[in-house]
Order: structure tokens, then C-alpha cells, then sequence
């Protein structure tokens, strides 16, 4: 990644997502961001990973709260 850190973009999709899902435990928002990151450990373009875990936690936290 440029200038940011994977870990650092990461930390910011956790706190942009338990502001989004704020009835959600944190603990629980970081769970699922983990367990979507690990789905990409094995990936060698990493520039959009962060994006991408964003978008599926996203998702899965979505059909949490439905």
C-alpha cells in the first residue's frame, strides 16, 4: 500500500464500520473484519484488500442486524 500501512487501513475500516453498526459490540465488528481479512492472507495484489474487507464485513454485518 502507499504511505499507509495495511494494519493502519484496517483499524479505519473497524471504527468506520462500528460507527456505521453502532448497536454492534466492537469486539464483534473486529471479529468479522478478521475472519474477512484472513479469506485474503493468500493474495498477492494486497493495494485494494483493504477496500475489499470493508465491503464484505459490510455485508456480513448487514445480515446481522436485518
Amino acid at each position: 500500500m502507499s504511505g499507509i500501512s495495511e494494519q493502519t487501513s484496517l483499524a479505519a475500516v473497524q471504527q468506520r464500520l462500528a460507527s456505521k453498526y453502532s448497536w454492534l459490540s466492537p469486539e464483534h465488528i473486529a471479529s468479522v473484519v478478521q475472519c474477512v481479512y484472513a479469506r485474503f492472507a493468500e493474495c498477492r495484489v494486497r493495494e485494494f484488500v483493504p477496500l475489499l474487507v470493508e465491503r464484505r464485513s459490510c455485508a456480513e454485518l448487514a445480515t446481522v442486524s436485518a
